[in-house]
């Protein structure tokens, strides 16, 4: 199956300081911050865990089923990740988790006061005098796929929060702003993303993303888009990142790859016209940047379509 942006390997608990072998806790407790690194060795059905803190957990290895928010149960997996505000109760399955194959995910709880300021921080820098808006958590995004940047943010904490060094409080700090921040530009892209189609006039945003959705399949001009925006091309540049998180090459390409994934499951599809049909107009660059983005090639993404 197509590969996922997976968290580095954390060693393992040495059994004999095993204190439980259900939700086994690790912890190293920061200023801002408490990494919780848990492991389950065995079966266990509907086990409770909540905590004080708003929370980003992250699986590392094995799987688990959640239900929470009082909606449908769900496989978690390696290379995911679940926000949970305080208070809020996660029920727990482990229905493969053994000995030989232990289940273990990571949890970060974050202190409230430090949540408030990073939001704060964003509303005061990443908001545009003609397009003021509120940034902040969503729970209607709780569960994800992590991307790069994400991926990348968490190993640095899980290194920093416990490594020995004086001064992990300090990268952490700064480490774990970041996170929140690409948690929250992701949590808004994702939902200007959805309300595109129906809203594309609802503000700049969602009308440049609406442009871009129709768009794909054709050559899509940065210059183009910025005077649709009525930016400057530098304006509209540090704007969209500002708002989004990445680049606006990097969003039309992410699409794109979307878009080539769906094609890739019609067995009349070849590489070559998926890339055509994906806008890209050289297919040795569609190849490369599907392979650096989802750890596979095209011709072998869609074996495994085809397999399945």
């Amino acid at each position: 199956m197509p590969a996922r942006n997976l968290l580095s390997k954390v060693d393992l608990s040495n059994p004999k300081y095993l204190q439980t072998l259900v939700e086994n806790r690790r912890v190293f407790n920061l200023q801002n911050c408490e990494l919780n690194i848990f492991e389950t060795y065995k079966d266990a059905f509907h086990i409770p865990l909540t905590f004080n803190d708003f929370v980003i957990t992250s699986m590392v290895r094995g799987k688990k089923i959640m239900h929470l928010f009082d909606k449908p149960a769900f496989d978690y997996l390696p290379g995911e990740t679940v926000i949970v505000p305080a208070h809020e109760t996660m029920v727990i399955d482990f229905p493969e988790a053994q000995q030989e194959n232990p289940t273990q995910c990571i949890a970060l709880a974050v202190d409230a006061e430090y949540v408030t300021e990073t939001m704060s921080y964003m509303n005061h820098y990443y908001n545009h005098k003609d397009e003021m808006r509120e940034w902040k958590l969503q729970f209607n995004q709780y569960h994800f796929a992590n991307d790069t940047e994400v991926t990348g943010l968490i190993n640095k904490l899980i290194r920093v929060c416990s490594s020995s060094d004086k001064a992990k409080d300090v990268f952490a700090d700064l480490t774990l702003k970041e996170l929140l921040i690409r948690l929250v530009q992701s949590q808004h892209m994702q939902q200007v993303a959805i309300e595109s189609d129906t809203q594309k006039n609802k503000d700049r945003m969602h009308y440049i993303l609406h442009y871009i959705h129709e768009h794909l399949t054709e050559k899509i001009a940065v210059d183009a888009l910025s005077r649709k925006a009525y930016l400057s091309r530098n304006l509209f540049f540090k704007w969209f990142k500002e708002q989004v998180g990445i680049t606006p090459l990097d969003y039309i390409n992410n699409e794109r790859i979307k878009l080539a994934k769906q094609l890739l499951g019609n067995p009349q599809n070849s590489v070559n016209s998926v890339s055509i049909q994906c806008g890209f107009n050289d297919v040795n660059y569609f190849i490369r940047l599907f392979k650096k983005t989802e750890g596979i090639t095209p011709r072998a993404y869609k074996d495994c379509m085809m397999q399945n």
